[in-house]
């Protein structure tokens, strides 16, 4: 398996140019199986991972979460990209101690957003918000200055669909020290050409979480980095409560017979075991 530092080169060089494609495993196993696919990165989803253990998203604790990207990072030998949320504190020097400690659990990047909580507020103040990337680039530094930090503005999630807001605060990330931009749930290819072109040179990741564009359309906008966010998540869950329901409501069992062979799925588990 390559070591740290090679997975930290590799991650900074997929930014360099072109496009590639991030998926997001939610526990170690899904991470095992996408590297096997052939994928050259990986990203955490806090919501996959909170599923895992009976919360909603954001409703997972730093500790789980740390423990949570040691294992998944440990796991596979391409780099991973934590969904480190607000960095599960508000002001600047608590954020900066947790990405600190998130810097430590062999992950190549993390990304920090700027959404509030509060359905009045929903997104923290422009100065706080810049100040807190201010703050996880110190700190990142301070670890040795590898893992990749990616700004991420919540306005299209949260009900502030504000594309000139969006930029502006993307912009000051970017000053801030933040490595990537993001802008998650951007509503149409217009809306992310012009994302990464206000951003550029600096690297654009965009979430694509249905069916409403391909890999090559993004990329011939010049968006350099694609991540699904719970998508496969909750791909995942469909069949399961599908024939769980049957199961439950009719007594029948229908949906059994459309999983995965057992042996197709214990033998791709098998095959990747440690010797």
């Amino acid at each position: 398996m390559p070591g740290l530092t090679d997975r930290l080169d590799e991650f900074r060089a997929l930014h360099q140019a072109g496009c590639f494609v991030m998926p997001n495993p939610w526990d170690v196993g899904s991470a095992r199986l996408l590297a096997g696919l052939g994928f050259k990165a990986l990203a955490t989803t806090s919501a996959g991972f909170a599923w895992t253990l009976g919360k909603a998203d954001s409703g997972v604790n730093l500790d789980e979460v740390l423990e949570h990207l040691r294992a998944v990072a440990a796991s596979v030998d391409v780099p991973v990209n934590a969904d480190f949320e607000g960095g599960y504190a508000i002001e600047p020097d608590e954020v900066a101690a947790n990405v600190g400690r998130a810097s430590e659990t062999g992950i190549a990047g993390l990304s920090i957003e700027d959404s509030s909580g509060d359905p009045s507020e929903p997104l923290l103040a422009f100065d706080l918000s810049v100040a807190r990337i201010r703050a996880a680039r110190q700190a990142i530094d301070a670890s040795g200055g590898r893992v990749l930090l990616t700004g991420r503005s919540e306005g299209f999630v949260v009900g502030r669909p504000d594309l000139d807001d969006t930029i502006r605060r993307l912009q000051a990330y970017a000053e801030a020290g933040a490595d990537c931009l993001y802008a998650p749930r951007l509503g149409t290819l217009g809306e992310i050409a012009a994302v990464v072109t206000a951003l550029a040179p600096k690297p654009v990741n965009v979430l694509v979480g249905s069916d409403f564009t391909t890999v090559a359309a993004l990329a011939d906008l010049g968006v350099r980095r694609i991540s699904v966010g719970g998508g496969l998540a909750r791909v995942a869950w469909g069949p399961f409560l599908l024939a769980a329901t049957e199961i439950a409501e009719h007594g029948t069992f229908e949906g059994l017979a459309r999983g995965i062979p057992f042996a197709e799925i214990d033998g791709a588990f098998a095959a990747d075991a440690d010797p």
